[in-house]
């Protein structure tokens, strides 16, 4: 039985959908026979739309859309392709590259929050979740269930009660406290004499989903779009296929489904036992077998969630752990040796007798005059980099590990190190209700360990916090911490990508670099997304009245 909810389409509708989606009823689906531009806008309004993929292609984008010539097409039934030439380069002389040469465009919906960072973990891959910010999880689904995720095991369990009974007062709580959130902010920051009461509107939802998300439990549903190359996504399906999650398992012959029906050709070794199958076991055995030694040479160090910290204990905390004090003078080298004909040795000796005056002058030309954020130097900036050992609340990990080009490792997500509770909700007298939650949360995750030590996380709320690494260079970092520092980020993040600016001068002694970092945000924002939505309004309004919907 799979645990999702299918949606429902008239007969018109369907006729329509099926010349574009791969299937209508299963939670992951290709679109095909679209162009690129329309696939590209779809996904992007995918990650702020409470939407499926496939309504939100019928309400907003289909009426745009010459479909006549596309009436013969049934893409539920797979596509033909010309595969010859491909079968004979992939599978019978193993060129990896030629899988790289084909994409698809993959929608993964009501997947939990657990598994979006599955899904989210390969490098060579773009993507788009639907964002806690723009989205309510007050609503209900077709069905009539809240959106959160539930196994079927554990449902038939004696535990299964209790976890339905948990879940929906944990939503019951988010719903209460969004709306109490709102009205508060509302009467507590005037809109300027300019905005509009759209702008201000959007502003006080954003800053208030963003204040009570924490609420949600890892459970909840999430929609991702998918861009990938045909090499990309068999390491993805094996990434799914090994973890331990059960939900990711089964998430993984989903995924395959869909893609042997649009690039058969590049996923065909993963169904071959001497290929994809000894993959898969190499991945689970390395992982198991080194839990099994860590856990036998360092038993006094596991995370014991029996001892959680009953409250919001603790602090959330960023540590640069690791740096090379010489990282500064190692980019100068890069950068100089890029434009002479010489050994990087000779260039290093001239590089060490420079002045400091003279060192500036290198990086102020390399640098150059950047008039926003996305203009950044060149990769000299990627000669050093910085390992970051970082503590926050769950949601602010969501938001840092889709950062692709870091490396990232992550412990389980449990209740040891306890929650954060936002400053809007104590200010506002919201934090009995807050409070209550995290314990609601703590409880059900403990019932669930002894029996589903897996799925327990799925009740853990994300206010709780987790420890994490990143791990990046510092044209990486560059780009991280001045777009996460922006006004418009949530504040869980923005105050780790300050503070690993401040780390990467103050303690790692790189001025340059850090200087170089012109674009961080170290102030303090109380709507932070009043003035993107005051610049989206102001194009809405210069665009000129749009239907409604």
């Amino acid at each position: 039985m799979l645990p999702y909810a299918a949606e429902h389409f008239t007969a018109e509708e369907e006729d329509v959908l099926r010349r574009y989606v791969t299937n209508l009823d299963r939670p992951v689906f290709a679109l095909v026979n679209l162009p690129e531009v329309v696939k590209g806008a779809l996904f992007a309004r995918y990650s702020r739309s409470s939407k499926s993929l496939r309504r939100l292609f019928l309400d907003e984008f289909v009426s745009e859309l010459d479909v006549t010539g596309d009436a013969g097409v049934d893409a539920t039934m797979g596509l033909r392709r010309a595969e010859e030439l491909y079968d004979r380069v992939f599978l019978e002389y193993g060129d990896d590259s030629v899988a790289q040469l084909g994409g698809v465009h993959l929608a993964c919906e009501q997947a939990s929050n657990l598994l979006t960072k599955v899904l989210e973990r390969g490098r060579l891959m773009s993507y788009l979740e639907q964002s806690t910010r723009y989205i309510g999880y007050d609503a209900r689904l077709p069905t009539g269930h809240y959106r959160y995720y539930r196994d079927p095991h554990l449902l038939e369990s004696p535990v299964g009660a209790r976890y339905v009974g948990a879940m929906d007062r944990m939503f019951d709580s988010y719903a209460q406290v969004l709306a109490d959130v709102q009205v508060w902010l509302a009467a507590r920051h005037a809109p300027a004499a300019d905005d509009t009461d759209l702008a201000f509107r959007r502003a006080v939802r954003a800053k208030a989903l963003d204040v009570v998300r924490g609420l949600l439990p890892a459970a909840s549903l999430s929609n991702v779009g998918i861009y990938g190359t045909g090499q990309s996504y068999e390491h993805l399906v094996l990434r799914l296929r090994s973890h331990p999650l059960p939900e990711a398992r089964q998430y993984a012959e989903l995924v395959l489904e869909e893609l042997r029906k649009v690039i058969p050709s590049f996923v065909q070794r993963l169904d071959r036992p001497e290929r994809g199958g000894r993959w898969t076991s190499y991945l689970e055995e390395t992982r198991r077998r080194t839990d099994e030694v860590v856990a036998r040479l360092f038993p006094g160090l596991l995370p014991d969630a029996d001892e959680h910290a009953p409250g919001p204990a603790g602090a959330p905390s960023v540590t640069l752990v690791d740096f090379d004090p010489d990282g500064e003078e190692k980019v100068l080298v890069a950068i100089c040796a890029a434009h002479l004909d010489q050994p990087e040795a000779e260039v290093a000796s001239v590089v060490q007798r420079l002045s400091s005056d003279e060192r500036r002058a290198v990086f102020e030309a390399y640098v150059g005059e950047r008039t926003n954020r996305r203009h950044r130097p060149g990769r000299a900036f990627e000669r050093t980099a910085y390992r970051f050992e970082v503590v926050t609340d769950y949601g602010a990990f969501r938001d840092l590990q889709r950062h692709r080009m870091l490396t990232v490792e992550w412990l389980p997500l449990g209740v040891h190190l306890g929650y954060e509770v936002p400053a809007e909700i104590v200010d506002s007298g919201l934090e009995g209700d807050y409070v209550a939650s995290m314990e609601r949360s703590r409880q059900l995750f403990e019932e669930l360990r002894p029996v589903f030590p897996l799925e327990a996380s799925y009740a853990v709320a994300l206010a709780y916090r987790v420890r994490y690494t990143l791990q990046l260079n510092a044209r990486e970092a560059m780009h991280l911490i001045e777009l996460r520092s922006g006004p418009q980020g949530h504040a869980g993040y923005r105050w780790v990508a300050q503070e690993m600016h401040r780390q990467i001068a103050e303690r790692a002694g790189h001025h340059l670099l850090a200087e170089a970092m012109a674009f961080v945000d170290h102030g303090g924002h109380e709507l932070g997304r009043i003035d993107a939505e005051r610049d989206a309004e102001r194009r809405r309004q210069a665009r000129g009245p749009v239907a409604p919907g």
